[in-house]
């Protein structure tokens, strides 16, 4: 039992007889206190933090630190992605058929935080080992850590639909979780060199694991933060959860659940391919080695405009039609960019302003991903956020792995050499920057006009 004030009187608010927890809002009842909004939006920065880190140096960790041979850490990277996408679906299961006193998904958290903490760090160790027994600390410590990622990631996504029926509410706190994207982005690109370099005092192998400490730090304090604040309030009655066959058939048939899965996985290739040949732009093609600190940045720090300008935005113009609306635009400033190629500063804006239309994206997908368990709750009777977020978190994975591997195959092709760039490598690059992300794009258009009507009642 536990009391909480409206209109200056304090009520008691009974305990879900499942969970224990007191509800905080309901769809009908009192507003999802801003605590709550934050302490989810600060969730992602907390995964984000430690994930962005590695995402970003692990690979020049491994092979500059490390000194580990590069073929066989890009086997490890691919091997561990796929192992990744693999385990997706089994922690969704696990999820929606999770039942315990701090509910379905708070759990995960609890006991989640430190483990994903501690391997967060211990890749960044360099054990005193051989060759062979640095690659299979390597290789284990990778894989557990991805693994760990979707143990506590997926029920983080889950939480959202359970936390309130509001679309305005959830718009609100997909914002907060983009903002918490971008910030993990920009403090884990722009912050962890010069850490290393600081706390390293000239070893890097010491300045990365003592950053990678700190940042550890962080995110186990934010992820229990996240725990203790959170609660779920949006309830499946209790019923036991379908065969898993059924449960992963009904999730196909979901129409709203299938636009977001697609819509995800073309916007993660468009992100994870910018990523990957970005750097190569920049210096090969504009020869502005100085634009790499601004371009990549841009990419998720425009994620902090769009997570301001979405809510507003959406609830204007909904989900379809708000998405395809910025979507075009963005599409006509990426035709015109081209043109900006000799005028750095034009070519800044132009290219600050897409990304700006597209973050807000970003933030639609976060709120879409909550309605398609509504969607699904109307036309199966279940609501299974468990499932359906690992669904959306595998669509994130699938993405970003298409991305790099676009970029990496096409250089690849055209024997791409750092030490003597030629002409057809030139053209290439031309060609990555431009040409899946306009592809991309109009896909993204296509796929977003199919978003079905999400019911009424959810939209309370």
């Amino acid at each position: 039992m536990s009391t909480h004030t409206g209109g200056g009187i304090a009520a008691p608010i009974p305990a879900h007889p499942a969970t224990g927890d007191a509800p905080i809002p309901t769809a009908t009842g009192d507003a999802l206190p801003w605590r709550a909004k934050i302490s989810y939006g600060a969730g992602d920065f907390a995964f984000g933090l430690c994930w962005n880190m590695v995402g970003a140096f692990l690979l020049y960790f491994y092979t500059d630190v490390a000194l580990l041979p590069v073929g066989v850490v890009g086997t490890l990277f691919l091997l561990s992605r796929l192992l990744d996408a693999g385990i997706d679906p089994v922690v969704g299961l696990l999820v929606d058929r999770t039942r315990s006193r701090w509910g379905r998904t708070r759990p995960y958290f609890l006991y989640g935080a430190v483990p994903f903490g501690l391997f967060s760090v211990a890749v960044f160790y360099v054990p005193p080992l051989g060759d062979t027994g640095k690659l299979v600390w390597a290789g284990a410590t990778f894989i557990i850590l991805g693994l760990l990622f979707s143990v506590v990631n997926i029920p983080y996504s889950a939480l959202l639909p359970m936390m309130t029926a509001r679309q305005r509410e959830r718009v609100q706190v997909g914002s907060l979780r983009s903002a918490g994207t971008a910030l993990s982005v920009i403090f884990a690109t722009a912050g962890t060199m010069p850490l290393v370099t600081a706390l390293g005092g000239g070893d890097k192998a010491q300045g990365f694991l003592l950053t990678a400490l700190l940042a550890a730090g962080v995110s186990v304090a934010l992820i229990l933060n996240l725990f203790a604040n959170c609660r779920e309030v949006i309830h499946d009655g209790g019923g036991e959860p379908p065969a898993t066959l059924s449960a992963v058939a009904n999730m196909v048939r979901n129409r709203a659940w299938l636009v977001v899965f697609l819509f995800t996985i073309l916007n993660f290739i468009r992100f994870g391919a910018v990523l990957a040949v970005t750097a190569y732009f920049a210096l090969n093609v504009l020869h502005q080695p100085w634009m790499i600190s601004i371009l990549l940045p841009a990419i998720s720090g425009t994620l902090l405009i769009g997570s301001a300008i979405a809510p507003p935005y959406l609830r204007r113009f909904g989900m379809r039609q708000g998405n395809r609306l910025v979507l075009i635009a963005a599409t006509g400033l990426y035709l015109v960019l081209p043109l900006a190629e000799g005028q750095p500063w034009l070519f800044l804006a132009i290219y600050i302003l897409a990304s700006v239309l597209i973050s807000v994206t970003m933030t639609a997908i976060f709120a879409m991903a909550a309605e398609t368990v509504d969607y699904h709750e109307a036309h199966f009777g279940v609501r299974h956020e468990g499932l359906l977020s690992a669904g959306i978190s595998l669509s994130t994975k699938i993405g970003m792995a298409l991305g790099g591997a676009v970029i990496a195959y096409g250089l690849a092709w055209v024997d791409y050499n750092p030490a003597a760039v030629s002409d057809g490598a030139v053209h290439m690059v031309h060609a990555l920057y431009y040409v899946p992300a306009l592809l991309v794009l109009v896909l993204q258009i296509i796929c977003i006009s199919f978003y079905p009507a999400i019911p009424k009642r959810a939209q309370a």
